[in-house]
């Protein structure tokens, strides 16, 4: 009679079963959020209901910052050619919001028509209207890099607050104060942009590091998406060493006061367009630095689902913390009399409403939206067409972060492993790869990799000179007498122990004079500040030895 009750159950324990990532976030979101956001009408407060395009569509890289910090330039430095509709120059070129995108014909696609293309992801930018749309624009290039990220460009920010006011009034419109890019509020649709990329570019000059009221509030705007968060400071080359190092100070310092995270934000320094560097001092950490910003690029596409995955848990919170918030004010309003006062209040104190809601239900107070936005948008809402809680619809999300989630973190580690090689290739990313302008090629470990002659023999006659005072046996050396001599160096027995293993070509146990010789200089390479290699390089094995390593 009541075998139903026994199958609805059982549904709840069992997660669903999906063949493909994308595939279960799409049918998890349709089948479990959505049902809870459309309830409470979370997509009017906070966000725009998700499409399958959201779900498809490639990993996408934000360039934010003011005006004439290279953002454009930037763009160009990593396709390695011009884009349609680019601008460069030094005062504010780029007036639009651009998605660079790939395409097998080169050509622009205005605003209008990108959001009624249900292939891409923005169709839900059409709620910003014409004024956003007539400044959107989707830039459509064959392009190897665009194969496996898209790039937004944005428009210059501009670096004072009297500017952007006198921008507005010019307008004639005083509400464009807080919408002077042509009649749009320019911080909305990054925070759109926000929580659909999967990386976020900060630019900053080198030469103009003030912080202008208009980029602290896009940088706030940006809160909850630190994570995706990296900070370049760009056109380094052009100052001196010192004065380097007091301009990343006082850009720390900065963002320090704006980004409310215990973890300092990572910045990368260099100049990244493609001219000779002004002041060449740095080349090296502009180098080191150039390489760890395109590995962090290049790994995207590999963690495009996780990002997905992590994103979805985000707003499945958040939508939950919506209702709780909800079903709080309808459950507070009167039937007939007085709805109007009762509503004032309840919008005044609502950040009572929060802490009631947090204790009740042990929620994090990360988790929830903003109050002062919160409060102007119930504003224009009328309290009584609320819902009530509805356990059922809160149930479902439960289950689907308690178990469907969990069976999606597996398939999400096996597309991975399927598919190790998925990164970013081709324009600058090509440039350092392989080839002796690799980064590190020749150095350290790498030194004398081109050379006839074995690299160690240069200093083989001073290393030779200490190995005949450690009482050779036969030739060779005993571990304990060795050790005496590689301590000095005073690195850690760990990395001491590495080095002998790579120096031990024929795994005896000793050191013979050209295996103490590699050891000496592997120390050298490590104190030198280089890493050790994981393998001895063939280039290292001393030429009596090649022949066992064959």
């Amino acid at each position: 009679m009541f075998s139903w009750l026994g199958n609805d159950d059982r549904r709840k324990k069992d997660p669903e079963v999906f063949q493909t990532v994308s595939e279960g976030l799409k049918k998890l979101y349709k089948t479990k959020l959505l049902p809870l956001e459309e309830h409470y009408k979370f997509h009017e407060f906070h966000s725009p209901a998700l499409e399958d395009a959201d779900f498809d569509n490639k990993p996408m890289v934000l360039l934010v910052g003011q005006y004439s910090t290279g953002k454009t330039t930037f763009i160009r430095y990593l396709l390695e050619q011009e884009f349609p509709g680019m601008r460069i120059g030094p005062e504010p070129t780029t007036d639009s919001f651009i998605a660079v995108m790939h395409g097998d014909v080169e050509g622009i696609v205005p605003g209008n028509a990108l959001v009624v293309d249900p292939k891409k992801p923005f169709r839900k930018l059409n709620a910003f209207g014409n004024a956003f749309l007539n400044r959107f624009v989707c830039a459509q290039l064959p392009n190897p890099v665009l194969e496996s990220i898209s790039i937004i460009d944005t428009p210059g920010i501009l670096s004072g607050e009297k500017q952007r006011i006198s921008r507005a009034q010019e307008e004639g419109y005083s509400w464009l104060r807080r919408c002077p890019y042509g009649g749009y509020d320019f911080a909305a649709v990054l925070e759109w942009f926000a929580e659909r990329v999967d990386r976020i570019i900060l630019l900053f000059d080198a030469h103009k590091l003030d912080i202008s009221d208009e980029f602290s509030e896009v940088i706030k705007a940006l809160k909850n998406h630190e994570d995706k968060i990296r900070v370049v400071l760009n056109k380094a080359d052009q100052i001196e060493t010192q004065q380097l190092m007091r301009v990343y100070g006082a850009l720390m310092w900065s963002l320090g006061k704006i980004v409310n995270t215990p973890e300092v934000i990572r910045v990368y320094i260099g100049s990244f367009w493609s001219h000779p560097l002004h002041i060449p001092d740095n080349r090296k950490l502009f180098e080191a630095e150039e390489q760890d910003l395109f590995k962090d690029i290049q790994s995207l596409p590999r963690n495009a689902a996780l990002r997905k995955l992590n994103d979805l848990i985000k707003r499945a919170r958040l939508a939950k913390v919506h209702a709780y918030i909800i079903s709080s004010l309808k459950k507070e309003m009167p039937a007939v009399f007085g709805k109007e006062n009762k509503k004032k209040e309840l919008i005044g104190s609502l950040g009572e409403i929060y802490s009631k809601i947090e204790k009740e239900h042990q929620i994090s107070p990360g988790d929830f939206p903003n109050l002062k936005k919160m409060q102007e948008l119930l504003q224009s809402h009328d309290l009584n067409k609320f819902q009530p809680l509805k356990s059922k619809l809160l149930d479902m999300v439960d289950d689907m972060l308690a178990h469907d989630i969990a069976q999606l973190m597996v398939l999400v580690r096996q597309e991975e492993t399927q598919k190790p090689n998925q990164v970013v290739k081709g324009g600058a990313f090509e440039g350092t790869m392989n080839g002796p302008f690799g980064h590190g090629y020749g150095e350290g470990a790498g030194e004398g990799i081109d050379e006839i002659e074995w690299v160690v023999a240069r200093d083989k006659p001073m290393y030779d000179e200490i190995f005949y005072t450690l009482s050779p046996v036969n030739g060779k050396v005993t571990g304990a007498n060795a050790k005496k001599e590689m301590v000095k160096s005073k690195l850690p027995n760990t990395v001491l122990g590495k080095i002998w293993k790579l120096a031990d070509i024929d795994k005896d146990g000793m050191l013979d004079d050209e295996e103490f010789a590699l050891a000496n200089h592997l120390i050298k390479v490590k104190l030198e500040g280089h890493e050790l290699p994981s393998d001895i390089p063939s280039h290292l094995i001393p030429p009596s030895k090649r022949k066992i390593t064959e």
